[in-house]
């Protein structure tokens, strides 16, 4: 295999594998515990450090999955004294750990190749130069074999686990009268969380880790309501989302990881604007007609209650609607055209009337109104 080909396979295979988890995270509205946990695993990678003397040991994937753990209980614990808010106790736990580790780095293993840079931006460039040689057989990428692990890793867990995920995600009282243990789902969640962060920070760093965790799920959940085309879409995301910031890497000659990283941004936004439903635009519209709507029954309405009363020329003239409702003349005459076009109105010497259709229309939204 190619240095490109394994790159790019390698972002592919950290992208999802971050997306899956990801999932969960944005739907249970924690996407900041994954900033910050991805930052406050240096600290348990380093204490395995301490222990190991050793950069590849696995008891380094344990030390930060317990840490990722730590983070979770020390800002629950601090949120459920409601002296704090969520945000205020990700701030306080966060940098606090996170400093910890950089002291400890700084102070005692400035001389070994374990530096805030490597961390938090990560190099794929230099991924493909890390070999596994298997029986005096050079197999590929180190980081192929690791990455893709963890994302079996995952996809067994999801898998595995899924209706309880759902359930809890969705409603944490239901899980408990079905005998599901939130506490215990959410913490194996946290601990995946932790262990596909350690397992890709080396190639992709922290950071990227994040835009993989968060961009991919934030932009399938703008596209779809169902949480397993969510899984699979996220999924599909971050690899397009990995292989196109490969290329943008490459025409610009600049950070892999970073230009992933601002492919995950772009994707988002456009999706953002874009989305058939969800997106910007789509609410625009949608309020657009909600307002026409909601006008277009006020003016029925209007007609309905002074109908063949003595002041109905007045009240429904076709030159004081503006005024009577604080309407721009340019909104007034799109709502009187309207019902115009709908028949429900007629105009009789410059006065609204309604017709037979809209006087049947205005009763039945009168009368479902008030019999609620």
């Amino acid at each position: 295999m190619s240095p490109q080909f394994e790159i790019q396979l390698i972002a592919v295979i950290v992208a999802v594998a971050c997306s899956l988890p990801g999932v969960f995270l944005v739907l249970r509205k924690m996407s900041m515990m994954s900033d910050s946990i991805t930052h406050t695993i240096l600290l348990g990678i380093v204490l395995a450090f301490f222990v190991t003397h050793d950069l590849s040991s696995p008891l380094l994937i344990a030390g930060a999955a317990l840490i990722g753990l730590a983070t979770v209980w020390l800002t629950e614990t601090l949120n459920r004294t409601k002296l704090l808010s969520e945000d205020a106790s990700i701030g306080i736990v966060f940098p606090l750990l996170f400093s910890i580790a950089i002291i400890l780095i700084t102070k005692y293993a400035g001389s070994v190749h374990l530096d805030t840079d490597s961390v938090l931006l990560g190099e794929l460039a230099f991924a493909p130069f890390n070999r596994l040689v298997l029986f005096g057989y050079d197999i590929g990428a180190k980081a192929i074999y690791s990455t893709l692990a963890l994302l079996i890793i995952n996809l067994i867990f999801i898998i595995v686990f899924f209706k309880e995920l759902k359930v809890v995600t969705f409603d944490p009282v239901l899980s408990a009268v079905l005998g599901i243990s939130p506490s215990l789902i959410h913490y194996g969640l946290m601990m995946l969380v932790s262990m596909t962060t350690v397992g890709a920070f080396e190639a992709v760093g922290s950071v990227l880790v994040v835009a993989f965790m968060i961009g991919p799920p934030a932009t399938a959940y703008l596209l779809t309501d169902d949480l397993k085309h969510m899984l699979i879409l996220s999924a599909g995301i971050g690899a397009f989302n990995g292989i196109a910031g490969f290329y943008l890497a490459s025409w610009f000659d600049v950070s892999i990881s970073g230009s992933m990283a601002v492919m995950t941004g772009l994707v988002f936004f456009v999706v953002f604007i874009t989305a058939p439903k969800r997106g910007f635009i789509s609410s625009i519209r949608r309020h657009q007609r909600q307002k026409l709507d909601f006008s277009r029954k006020t003016l029925l309405f209007h007609l309905y209650q002074h109908e063949g009363s003595e002041e109905e020329t007045q009240e429904a003239g076709l030159h004081t609607l503006s005024a009577h409702f604080h309407w721009e003349k340019a909104f007034t005459d799109k709502i009187v055209n309207a019902l115009l076009k709908d028949g429900n109105v007629v105009i009789e010497k410059d006065t609204i009337k309604l017709t037979a259709k809209g006087r049947e229309v205005s009763d039945l939204e009168y009368k479902a109104i008030f019999s609620e």
